[in-house]
């Protein structure tokens, strides 16, 4: 099966540190994202990185390690010493959907990670051609279910939410419909305009551009209640579709580390969160800072698991490994 990267990663950045107890390593923790760099990930890592650097007193150096939907990361923090050295930062879907769709699951989430925090959100939103006769995503239902030939959807790659959600859609609406994977939501956007496919499932922030600019037309965000960066957008709970899937950054650090330090990194994290300059940088590009406690973020993962677990059975999707 085709295996492409979930969400927009992190770029390295140097800082300073000192960790409590037997957490210390020469004063050196590699905080590990398993993307590439580029947009709101990248940002929330480099505003994050330099306010927690007084806190900590330790030297961070922020790496990318790419590979295998994050796996390549994923693994590296796993097998590191629980020592400080190593911290985890990825996306919440990475690290709940990757042990569903893998034949052979490569890491348990609770067994071999100990979680630091919640970081940040993002939200999905379902897109259109603003030249198709539908005013709000119910008369957008009225329009496919009228032309079912061109019930086709864009998501940015296959294996993750916006993959699952088109398939839950499909389902609850009893539409047949033609998913079509992209390698991101650039070009979802640009078929959509070009009217190759009807609509397609990406985040918020990608798309508020090209909806802005009247380019392509957002007609409902899947998130608990309308997004304070389109207020005009309903959610598609009020379309009638019982269906919330945001997702968010976590961190954490590898099992066996010890739980005061996780709970450090993780003040140090909500600390820098918390403040009002780097509040407003993320929710500029469309991220929602939360922070947490360990317990906030375990809490978080089991709900999404529970929620999309039996969703990602149905479609039978798996990854070979």
């Amino acid at each position: 099966m085709d295996r492409r990267n979930f969400i927009a990663g992190c770029l390295g950045l140097p800082l300073l540190a000192q960790a409590d107890g037997s957490q210390a390593q020469a004063g050196l923790t590699k905080m590990i994202f398993p993307f590439a760099a580029g947009a709101g990930g990248d940002t929330l890592c480099r505003l994050i990185a330099q306010e927690m650097a007084p806190a900590l007193q330790r030297t961070i150096v922020v790496e990318n390690r790419t590979g295998g939907d994050g796996l390549i990361g994923i693994k590296a923090v796993k097998g590191a010493s629980p020592d400080g050295s190593m911290v985890l930062v990825t996306t919440g879907p990475t690290m709940y959907l990757l042990p569903m769709v893998e034949t052979t699951p490569s890491f348990d989430t609770a067994k071999d990670f100990v979680p630091v925090s919640l970081l940040a959100r993002f939200e999905f939103a379902v897109v259109i051609n603003p030249t198709i006769d539908a005013a709000d995503f119910k008369g957008f239902v009225a329009w496919l279910k009228a032309h079912p030939d061109k019930a086709s959807f864009g998501v940015p790659s296959n294996g993750t939410i916006p993959h699952f959600m088109g398939s839950k859609l499909e389902k609850d609406l009893g539409i047949p419909m033609t998913r079509v994977p992209y390698r991101g939501s650039a070009p979802i956007l640009n078929d959509i305009i070009g009217g190759h496919i009807s609509f397609g499932i990406t985040t918020l922030a990608d798309a508020l551009p090209q909806h802005r600019a009247k380019g392509v037309k957002i007609i409902a965000v899947a998130s608990t209640e309308r997004s304070p960066f389109a207020l005009e957008v309903p959610t598609l709970k009020e379309s009638g579709i019982d269906l919330v899937a945001d997702a968010w950054y976590g961190m954490w650090l590898p099992a066996g580390s010890s739980p005061e330090f996780a709970s450090k990194l993780g003040a140090a994290a909500s600390a820098a969160l918390a403040k009002p300059e780097v509040k407003e940088k993320l929710t500029a590009i469309g991220l929602i800072p939360v922070g947490s406690t360990a317990e906030g973020l375990t809490t978080e993962l089991a709900a999404n698991t529970e929620f999309w677990q039996p969703i990602v059975k149905a479609t039978g999707y798996k990854i070979e490994n």
